[in-house]
Protein backbone atom coordinates (compact mmCIF):
# COMPACT_ATOMS: atom_id res chain seq x y z
CA UNK A 1 0.00 0.00 0.00
CA UNK A 2 1.19 3.35 -1.00
CA UNK A 3 1.18 5.96 1.60
CA UNK A 4 0.77 9.72 0.47
CA UNK A 5 3.02 11.91 2.02
CA UNK A 6 2.23 15.20 0.88
CA UNK A 7 1.53 18.54 2.78
CA UNK A 8 -1.86 18.45 1.97
CA UNK A 9 -2.47 14.81 3.53
CA UNK A 10 -0.41 15.64 6.09
CA UNK A 11 -2.39 18.30 7.52
CA UNK A 12 -5.67 16.74 6.63
CA UNK A 13 -4.13 13.53 9.18
CA UNK A 14 -3.76 16.16 12.02
CA UNK A 15 -7.02 17.41 11.34
CA UNK A 16 -8.96 14.42 12.07
CA UNK A 17 -6.92 13.20 14.66
CA UNK A 18 -7.42 16.86 16.40
CA UNK A 19 -11.06 16.77 15.64
CA UNK A 20 -11.27 13.11 16.93
CA UNK A 21 -9.05 13.91 19.89
CA UNK A 22 -11.74 17.10 20.59
CA UNK A 23 -14.86 15.55 20.10
CA UNK A 24 -13.05 12.82 22.61
CA UNK A 25 -12.65 14.75 25.10
CA UNK A 26 -16.41 16.41 24.78
CA UNK A 27 -17.77 12.90 25.49
CA UNK A 28 -15.59 12.48 28.54
CA UNK A 29 -15.75 15.37 30.12
CA UNK A 30 -19.47 15.44 31.23
CA UNK A 31 -19.02 12.48 32.80
CA UNK A 32 -15.41 13.11 34.82
CA UNK A 33 -17.66 16.55 35.54
CA UNK A 34 -20.24 14.84 37.34
CA UNK A 35 -17.83 12.54 39.19
CA UNK A 36 -15.74 15.33 40.40
CA UNK A 37 -18.82 17.01 41.68
CA UNK A 38 -20.04 13.44 43.70
CA UNK A 39 -16.91 13.57 45.44
CA UNK A 40 -16.44 17.36 46.31
CA UNK A 41 -18.32 19.19 49.02
CA UNK A 42 -21.45 20.68 49.00
CA UNK A 43 -19.82 24.39 49.09
CA UNK A 44 -16.99 23.81 46.85
CA UNK A 45 -20.20 22.63 44.06
CA UNK A 46 -21.94 25.41 45.05
CA UNK A 47 -19.11 28.17 44.26
CA UNK A 48 -18.44 26.22 41.31
CA UNK A 49 -15.12 25.69 42.16
CA UNK A 50 -15.53 21.80 40.58
CA UNK A 51 -14.23 21.69 37.19
CA UNK A 52 -12.23 18.09 36.46
CA UNK A 53 -11.17 16.98 40.18
CA UNK A 54 -12.54 16.71 43.30
CA UNK A 55 -12.50 19.60 45.70
CA UNK A 56 -12.34 18.65 49.72
CA UNK A 57 -12.75 15.51 48.76
CA UNK A 58 -15.50 13.48 50.65
CA UNK A 59 -17.27 10.33 49.89
CA UNK A 60 -20.48 11.34 51.84
CA UNK A 61 -22.75 11.62 49.03
CA UNK A 62 -21.83 7.47 47.80
CA UNK A 63 -22.04 6.38 51.58
CA UNK A 64 -25.61 7.58 51.64
CA UNK A 65 -26.87 6.44 48.05
CA UNK A 66 -25.39 3.08 49.09
CA UNK A 67 -26.88 2.98 52.01
CA UNK A 68 -30.56 3.27 50.82
CA UNK A 69 -31.73 0.45 50.78
CA UNK A 70 -34.72 2.17 47.16
CA UNK A 71 -31.37 2.26 45.85
CA UNK A 72 -30.31 -1.12 46.14
CA UNK A 73 -33.62 -2.87 45.55
CA UNK A 74 -33.93 -0.71 42.35
CA UNK A 75 -30.49 -1.89 40.83
CA UNK A 76 -31.61 -5.30 41.64
CA UNK A 77 -35.14 -5.19 39.69
CA UNK A 78 -32.66 -3.64 36.79
CA UNK A 79 -29.96 -6.32 36.95
CA UNK A 80 -33.17 -8.72 36.57
CA UNK A 81 -34.50 -6.98 34.00
CA UNK A 82 -31.15 -6.56 31.96
CA UNK A 83 -30.81 -10.64 32.37
CA UNK A 84 -34.64 -11.67 31.09
CA UNK A 85 -34.65 -8.85 28.37
CA UNK A 86 -31.48 -8.91 26.90
CA UNK A 87 -32.17 -13.31 26.89
CA UNK A 88 -35.31 -12.89 25.77
CA UNK A 89 -34.60 -9.91 22.84
CA UNK A 90 -31.49 -12.44 21.83
CA UNK A 91 -33.43 -15.42 21.46
CA UNK A 92 -36.01 -14.12 19.32
CA UNK A 93 -33.90 -11.97 17.34
CA UNK A 94 -31.89 -15.23 16.37
CA UNK A 95 -35.26 -17.02 16.14
CA UNK A 96 -36.75 -14.50 13.69
CA UNK A 97 -33.39 -13.65 11.79
CA UNK A 98 -32.14 -17.20 10.48
CA UNK A 99 -35.43 -17.91 8.59
CA UNK A 100 -35.72 -14.13 7.13
CA UNK A 101 -32.05 -14.59 6.02
CA UNK A 102 -33.28 -17.59 3.54
CA UNK A 103 -34.11 -16.78 -0.50
CA UNK A 104 -37.61 -16.85 -1.43
CA UNK A 105 -36.90 -20.66 -2.91
CA UNK A 106 -36.28 -21.97 0.26
CA UNK A 107 -38.51 -19.76 2.73
CA UNK A 108 -41.61 -18.89 0.12
CA UNK A 109 -43.25 -16.63 2.61
CA UNK A 110 -39.75 -14.72 3.32
CA UNK A 111 -40.98 -11.84 1.63
CA UNK A 112 -43.86 -10.81 2.92
CA UNK A 113 -42.82 -11.60 6.42
CA UNK A 114 -39.87 -9.30 6.16
CA UNK A 115 -42.40 -6.40 4.92
CA UNK A 116 -44.71 -7.36 8.64
CA UNK A 117 -41.63 -6.90 10.69
CA UNK A 118 -40.36 -3.72 8.96
CA UNK A 119 -44.22 -2.33 9.13
CA UNK A 120 -43.72 -2.77 12.86
CA UNK A 121 -40.75 -0.92 12.91
CA UNK A 122 -42.10 2.25 11.72
CA UNK A 123 -45.79 2.43 12.69
CA UNK A 124 -46.70 1.63 16.16
CA UNK A 125 -49.95 0.92 17.68
CA UNK A 126 -49.38 4.07 20.12
CA UNK A 127 -49.28 4.35 23.92
CA UNK A 128 -52.94 4.00 25.31
CA UNK A 129 -53.39 0.56 22.98
CA UNK A 130 -49.83 -0.82 24.13
CA UNK A 131 -51.33 0.12 28.03
CA UNK A 132 -54.11 -1.94 27.62
CA UNK A 133 -52.53 -5.11 25.87
CA UNK A 134 -50.29 -5.18 28.61
CA UNK A 135 -53.45 -4.63 30.86
CA UNK A 136 -55.22 -7.57 29.44
CA UNK A 137 -52.48 -10.17 29.76
CA UNK A 138 -51.90 -9.33 33.91
CA UNK A 139 -48.69 -8.41 33.94
CA UNK A 140 -49.18 -4.79 35.28
CA UNK A 141 -46.65 -4.15 38.03
CA UNK A 142 -44.23 -6.81 37.51
CA UNK A 143 -40.88 -7.18 35.72
CA UNK A 144 -42.93 -9.28 32.66
CA UNK A 145 -44.82 -5.68 31.60
CA UNK A 146 -40.67 -4.16 31.30
CA UNK A 147 -40.03 -7.29 29.71
CA UNK A 148 -42.16 -8.62 27.35
CA UNK A 149 -43.72 -5.54 25.30
CA UNK A 150 -40.39 -5.26 23.51
CA UNK A 151 -39.11 -8.38 23.16
CA UNK A 152 -38.90 -8.31 19.40
CA UNK A 153 -36.43 -5.94 18.62
CA UNK A 154 -36.73 -5.16 14.83
CA UNK A 155 -33.76 -3.46 14.42
CA UNK A 156 -31.60 -6.00 15.85
CA UNK A 157 -33.51 -8.44 13.69
CA UNK A 158 -33.07 -6.36 10.86
CA UNK A 159 -29.08 -6.17 11.64
CA UNK A 160 -28.43 -9.99 12.51
CA UNK A 161 -30.34 -10.71 9.31
CA UNK A 162 -28.65 -8.99 6.61
CA UNK A 163 -25.14 -10.50 8.69
CA UNK A 164 -26.65 -14.21 8.28
CA UNK A 165 -27.25 -12.71 4.52
CA UNK A 166 -23.46 -12.35 4.02
CA UNK A 167 -22.39 -15.24 5.74
CA UNK A 168 -20.90 -17.88 3.17
CA UNK A 169 -23.66 -19.99 1.38
CA UNK A 170 -21.22 -23.14 0.61
CA UNK A 171 -20.92 -23.67 4.46
CA UNK A 172 -24.83 -24.25 5.16
CA UNK A 173 -24.98 -26.23 1.98
CA UNK A 174 -21.92 -28.23 3.40
CA UNK A 175 -23.39 -28.83 6.89
CA UNK A 176 -26.66 -29.56 5.20
CA UNK A 177 -24.68 -32.41 3.55
CA UNK A 178 -23.16 -34.11 6.25
CA UNK A 179 -26.75 -34.30 7.52
CA UNK A 180 -27.34 -31.50 9.96
CA UNK A 181 -30.75 -29.99 10.07
CA UNK A 182 -31.55 -26.09 10.40
CA UNK A 183 -31.13 -25.78 13.93
CA UNK A 184 -27.83 -27.57 14.02
CA UNK A 185 -26.84 -25.61 11.16
CA UNK A 186 -27.85 -22.37 13.21
CA UNK A 187 -26.15 -23.37 16.26
CA UNK A 188 -23.02 -25.19 14.70
CA UNK A 189 -22.27 -22.80 11.86
CA UNK A 190 -24.08 -19.51 11.79
CA UNK A 191 -23.88 -18.31 15.40
CA UNK A 192 -19.88 -18.92 15.88
CA UNK A 193 -19.06 -17.11 13.09
CA UNK A 194 -22.12 -14.28 14.14
CA UNK A 195 -20.16 -13.16 17.31
CA UNK A 196 -19.80 -9.60 15.96
CA UNK A 197 -23.24 -9.38 15.34
CA UNK A 198 -24.26 -10.98 18.18
CA UNK A 199 -22.23 -8.68 20.97
CA UNK A 200 -23.55 -5.91 19.18
CA UNK A 201 -27.18 -6.13 19.53
CA UNK A 202 -26.60 -7.57 22.86
CA UNK A 203 -24.94 -4.29 23.85
CA UNK A 204 -27.86 -2.37 21.75
CA UNK A 205 -30.36 -4.80 24.10
CA UNK A 206 -28.20 -3.87 27.42
CA UNK A 207 -28.44 -0.53 27.15
CA UNK A 208 -31.39 -0.38 25.64
CA UNK A 209 -32.41 -2.29 28.77
CA UNK A 210 -30.49 -0.56 31.51
CA UNK A 211 -31.59 3.22 30.38
CA UNK A 212 -35.72 2.83 30.06
CA UNK A 213 -37.64 4.66 32.52
CA UNK A 214 -40.56 5.57 30.66
CA UNK A 215 -42.05 2.36 30.70
CA UNK A 216 -42.33 1.36 34.14
CA UNK A 217 -43.29 4.84 34.78
CA UNK A 218 -46.63 3.53 32.82
CA UNK A 219 -46.61 0.12 33.71
CA UNK A 220 -45.76 -0.36 37.76
CA UNK A 221 -48.51 1.21 40.17
CA UNK A 222 -46.01 0.52 43.02
CA UNK A 223 -42.88 2.80 43.71
CA UNK A 224 -40.59 -0.31 45.13
CA UNK A 225 -40.96 -2.19 41.68
CA UNK A 226 -39.29 0.74 40.03
CA UNK A 227 -35.67 -0.08 37.96
CA UNK A 228 -32.92 2.07 38.64
CA UNK A 229 -33.38 4.72 35.79
CA UNK A 230 -37.03 5.33 36.90
CA UNK A 231 -35.62 5.42 40.55
CA UNK A 232 -33.24 8.38 39.58
CA UNK A 233 -35.93 10.18 37.97
CA UNK A 234 -38.01 10.27 41.25
CA UNK A 235 -34.66 11.13 42.74
CA UNK A 236 -32.78 13.58 39.82
CA UNK A 237 -35.99 15.45 37.78
CA UNK A 238 -38.69 15.55 40.97
CA UNK A 239 -35.93 16.15 43.14
CA UNK A 240 -37.46 13.87 45.80
CA UNK A 241 -34.51 13.59 48.05
CA UNK A 242 -36.86 12.74 51.59
CA UNK A 243 -36.00 9.02 50.90
CA UNK A 244 -32.26 9.74 51.78
CA UNK A 245 -32.95 11.19 55.30
CA UNK A 246 -33.57 9.09 58.36
CA UNK A 247 -31.11 8.60 61.43
CA UNK A 248 -29.50 11.03 63.24
CA UNK A 249 -25.77 10.05 61.63
CA UNK A 250 -27.61 10.10 58.56
CA UNK A 251 -28.57 13.47 58.90
CA UNK A 252 -25.29 14.66 60.05
CA UNK A 253 -23.70 13.17 56.75
CA UNK A 254 -26.43 14.80 55.05
CA UNK A 255 -25.44 18.00 56.23
CA UNK A 256 -22.42 17.93 54.59
CA UNK A 257 -23.62 17.40 51.12
CA UNK A 258 -25.91 18.83 48.48
CA UNK A 259 -28.87 17.77 46.36
CA UNK A 260 -26.12 18.22 43.48
CA UNK A 261 -23.64 16.06 45.06
CA UNK A 262 -26.05 13.60 45.86
CA UNK A 263 -27.64 13.28 42.23
CA UNK A 264 -24.33 13.03 40.68
CA UNK A 265 -23.23 9.84 42.55
CA UNK A 266 -26.52 8.25 41.63
CA UNK A 267 -26.30 8.95 37.98
CA UNK A 268 -22.23 8.23 38.08
CA UNK A 269 -23.31 4.93 39.70
CA UNK A 270 -26.17 4.45 36.89
CA UNK A 271 -23.85 4.70 34.02
CA UNK A 272 -21.02 2.59 35.51
CA UNK A 273 -22.14 -1.04 34.40
CA UNK A 274 -22.29 0.34 30.90
CA UNK A 275 -18.79 2.21 31.17
CA UNK A 276 -17.21 -1.33 32.42
CA UNK A 277 -19.25 -3.21 29.72
CA UNK A 278 -18.51 -1.07 26.66
CA UNK A 279 -15.36 -1.37 25.98
CA UNK A 280 -14.83 -5.74 26.17
CA UNK A 281 -17.50 -5.16 23.44
CA UNK A 282 -15.89 -2.25 21.19
CA UNK A 283 -13.52 -4.48 18.89
CA UNK A 284 -16.67 -6.45 17.81
CA UNK A 285 -19.31 -3.56 17.86
CA UNK A 286 -17.83 -1.67 14.49
CA UNK A 287 -17.55 -5.12 12.46
CA UNK A 288 -21.22 -5.92 13.55
CA UNK A 289 -22.64 -2.71 12.91
CA UNK A 290 -20.91 -2.90 9.30
CA UNK A 291 -21.43 -5.97 8.53
CA UNK A 292 -24.86 -6.27 9.08
CA UNK A 293 -25.53 -2.88 7.77
CA UNK A 294 -25.00 -4.00 4.11
CA UNK A 295 -26.12 -7.28 2.21
CA UNK A 296 -23.54 -8.53 -0.39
Amino acid sequence: MIQDTSLSSRIFTIWNYAFLIGLSLACVFPIVHIFSISLSSDIAVAAGHVKLWPVDFTTNAYRIVLGKVEFLRAIGITMQRVLLGVTLNMLMAILMAYPLSKESKVFPMRTLYAWIVVITMLFHGGLIPTFMTVRATGILDTIWALVLPNAVPVFNVLLLLNFFRSLPRELEEASMMDGAGHLVTLLRVYLPLSLPALATIGLFSTVGHWNAWFDAMIYMNTPSHYPLQTYLRTIVIDLDLTSLTGTGDTLKEYDKISARTVRAAQIFLGALPILMIYPFLQRYFTKGIVMGSVKE
